[in-house]
C-alpha cells in the first residue's frame, strides 16, 4: 500500500450536461474526495481565434453537482478574476456551500485566456495590473466570507460596509488558486488555503519548489496549505504510445505508462508532498461509454492502490 493520496475527477466542461451529473454521481458512491469544474466559455485556441465547441458554465454546473452528490467536495478550477467581481464570487460560492452543506471550494485564478476576453469585450489586462486586481479580490473574497462589513479602498476596486450574508457553513469557506508563476505563488502563500497545478512529475517538482520557496519567503508552513495536482493519465504498455504522449503538445502534464508506472507517478507526487490528484476525462475517448469504462478501470486499478482516496 502507497502513501495516502486523496483522487477527485474533473468532467470535461464539453460533454453532455447528464453525462458530467452522472460522473459526479458515481465519483461520490466510489468515496472518491472531489468534483471540479472549469470556468470557461469557449475552447481555448491560444490566440483570439474562436473554435465552436460546447462549453457549459461553471456556476451553472455546481450547484446541479451539489444537488446530486452527499459527500465529495466541489469546486470552480479555477474561476478568473478578471471577469466575475468579487462581491460575486463570495456570494455564489457562500450559496453553493449551503447548497452542498459545507462542501465548497472557491478555486480563483487571474486568468490568461485570450479568445473569450476578445470575443466578449472583456478587457484581458497586461500581467502586472491582472495580479494586482486577483490580489484585491481575493482579499475582498476572504473578509466578504468572514466578516460581518466590509470595506476595502483598492486601486481597483472600492468596497464600502458591504454586507454578505449568510456566512458559508464551513467556519472558513477554503480559497484554492491555480498558478504556477513566482508572483502569484507569493499571493498564494500569503492569502490562500490551497494551492492547485497541473503536471507531470518532473513538471509538479519544479512547481513545488517554486511553490515552497514562496511559502519560506512569506513565513508560511507549506504543510499548513491543501495541495493538488492533476495530468492526463494514459494506461498502456505500448511504447509507441507512451513516446508520442512524451512528445505531444501536453507532454508536461501527461502520465503515460502501465497501471504500475502511473501508481508510482502518483505516488511521487505524494512524497512531494501533494495531497490530492485530480483525474481529468478529457481524454478518456470520444465515447460516453469508453469515458466511463476508463475511469472505472483507474479507480480498480490505481486508485485501489492508495490507502484513502
Amino acid at each position: 500500500m502507497v502513501r495516502a493520496v486523496k483522487f477527485s475527477v474533473w468532467p470535461n466542461m464539453g460533454y453532455p450536461v447528464d453525462e458530467a451529473l452522472d460522473t459526479a454521481r458515481w465519483v461520490d458512491a466510489a468515496g472518491w474526495y472531489g468534483v471540479w469544474y472549469a470556468d470557461h466559455y469557449m475552447p481555448n485556441t491560444g490566440t483570439e481565434e474562436i473554435k465552436p465547441g460546447d462549453t457549459h458554465e461553471c456556476w451553472a454546473m455546481l450547484p446541479a453537482i451539489a444537488a446530486v452528490t452527499e459527500h465529495v467536495r466541489i469546486g470552480s478550477l479555477v474561476a478568473p478574476t478578471s471577469v466575475h467581481h468579487p462581491a460575486v464570487l463570495a456570494n455564489r460560492a457562500t450559496t453553493i456551500d449551503h447548497l452542498s452543506n459545507g462542501r465548497m471550494v472557491l478555486g480563483l485564478g487571474a486568468w490568461w485566456q485570450i479568445n473569450e476576453h476578445k470575443a466578449y469585450g472583456i478587457e484581458l489586462e497586461p500581467p502586472g495590473r491582472r495580479v494586482q486586481r486577483f490580489e484585491e479580490a481575493i482579499q475582498i473574497v476572504r473578509a466578504l466570507t468572514s466578516q460581518d462589513r466590509t470595506t476595502f479602498a483598492g486601486d481597483v476596486y472600492t468596497i464600502t460596509d458591504a454586507t454578505a450574508d449568510p456566512k458559508p457553513i464551513q467556519s472558513r469557506l477554503p480559497i484554492l488558486v491555480g498558478t504556477a508563476g513566482p508572483r502569484m505563488l507569493r499571493l498564494v502563500a500569503r492569502y490562500a488555503d490551497e494551492w492547485n497545478t497541473w503536471g507531470n512529475v518532473a513538471t509538479a517538482t519544479s512547481r513545488r519548489a517554486g511553490f515552497s520557496e514562496a511559502c519560506v519567503a512569506q513565513g508560511r508552513d507549506e504543510r499548513s496549505m491543501h495541495t493538488s495536482v492533476q495530468a492526463l493519465i494514459v494506461i498502456t504498455e505500448s511504447a509507441d504510445v507512451i513516446a508520442r504522449a512524451g512528445a505531444g503538445a501536453f507532454a508536461d502534464r501527461t502520465l503515460a505508462g502501465s497501471v504500475a508506472q502511473i501508481v508510482d507517478a502518483i505516488g511521487r507526487y505524494a512524497e512531494l508532498g501533494f495531497d490530492e490528484f485530480i483525474v481529468p476525462n478529457f481524454n478518456f475517448g470520444s465515447d460516453r461509454q469508453q469515458r466511463q469504462e476508463r475511469l472505472e478501470r483507474i479507480d480498480a486499478d490505481i486508485v485501489s492502490q492508495f490507502s484513502a482516496s
